[in-house]
């Protein structure tokens, strides 16, 4: 079964929409549509935005589905000039850029738990995403995504993000969801279509492009799971 979590309904919806044989069960607050797409077992669900609800509707999909693999997909801030808006990141890795215990002497980003800056993904499904991607013509690269529980507008912070952690594209759940799958030995995959350049000019992006990505992104999972 292959889990897919989104933060918010632009990012799931059309996933749903394709899903025959459908079944829905509420859990701590988030709904679960189980069913089929392409005939494969797939569990849907709207996590809500930021790092805790994303680690809540993680932690729900693993205990009650038990999926082979979580993909976490939609949208993020560009953190390279060398993707456009609606280009593809996906995370090799995953950090908690507003994680940071450093007075504390330890490294900055370090999550304790799992005594790691950056989580790695799953490599099959990353190494299949980018087969994907390259099949339908969309451009990407792979590397760390960062996430925080903060939509970033600034160049000063993502030049702070980009020097610290090396990412590619920030958003605000998908380590954290790395996190959760981690610690229960969940194979996990972010993927992430851009939808602005996380500076002054987002607040204006965003909302102007954050369709065109999540439309990407649905069709890339679309495809990733029509090829398993």
């Amino acid at each position: 079964m292959l889990g897919i979590l989104g933060a918010m309904d632009i990012e799931v919806d059309g996933l749903k929409a394709m899903a025959t044989n459908v079944k829905e069960k509420i859990i701590s607050g988030k709904t679960f549509i189980s069913g089929k797409i392409h005939g494969k077992d797939v569990v849907i669900a709207k996590c809500g935005i930021g790092k805790v609800n994303a680690a809540l509707g993680a932690e729900a999909m693993i205990l009650k589905y038990n999926p082979d693999l979580i993909i976490n997909t939609g949208v993020a801030g560009s953190l390279t000039k060398d993707l456009s808006i609606g280009d593809i990141v996906i995370a090799d890795s995953v950090c908690q850029h507003d994680f940071d215990t450093s007075p504390l002497g330890d490294p900055v980003g370090l999550i304790p738990e799992v005594n790691l800056i950056k989580i790695p993904a799953d490599n099959a499904a990353f190494s299949k995403l980018e087969a994907v991607i390259a099949k339908l013509g969309l451009k990407s690269k792979t590397g760390a995504v960062a996430s925080g529980d903060a939509f970033i507008a600034s160049s000063e912070k993502k030049d702070y993000i980009v020097s610290t952690f090396g990412a590619l594209a920030c958003e605000m759940e998908g380590a954290s969801i790395g996190q959760v799958c981690a610690v229960n030995k969940t194979p996990f995959a972010v993927l992430r279509a851009l939808s602005d350049s996380a500076d002054e000019g987002s607040c204006e992006d965003y909302p102007t492009f954050c369709k065109l990505a999540a439309k990407n992104s649905i069709d890339v999972i679309s495809e990733f799971i029509k090829a398993d």
